[in-house]
């Protein structure tokens, strides 16, 4: 995460840390098939080397959360934010828009944990293989 994050405290970085595998790529075969469509797409925005096999946890609880977001949202905006309670017919607060304001948390906890939002993304630096067949290179510093 420092290197990813640019290591805001300068501390020494551990030469020994573990390094994910593959990058992410296929959804789990038991999401819906809206929850893959989801996973497909904002792994094919996302920037290559972002996502790896390892966050495939954290990316899944984003994916479920915008789905049901998404869900919720649709609801709420055909039966508006107020509903008549059903044995009284008193005006309340419709059920769907506590689950779109529940969703949206959880969504914006898992996007800043992948750099998902405009400010982790600032601090999110991919590394990319490069492989540079120059023999000063690594002399000069690169």
């Amino acid at each position: 995460m420092k290197l990813i994050s640019g290591n805001p405290g300068k501390r020494a970085l551990n030469a020994h840390e573990p390094q994910p595998g593959a990058d992410l790529a296929a959804p789990p075969v038991w999401m819906t098939e809206r929850q893959k469509a989801t996973w497909s797409e904002v792994v094919e925005l996302s920037p290559p080397g972002l996502l790896k096999d390892v966050d495939a946890s954290v990316f899944s609880v984003w994916v479920i959360a915008f789905d049901l977001y998404q869900e919720a949202s649709e609801k709420l905006a055909r039966t508006g934010m107020l509903i008549k309670a059903p044995n009284t017919g008193v005006p309340m607060q419709s059920p769907f828009l506590a689950i779109v304001n529940r969703q949206a948390q959880i969504m914006l906890k898992a996007a800043a944990e992948m750099g998902f939002t405009p400010a982790s993304r600032s601090r999110v630096v991919v590394k990319r293989n490069t492989t540079i067949d120059d023999p000063w290179h690594d002399i000069a510093g690169g």
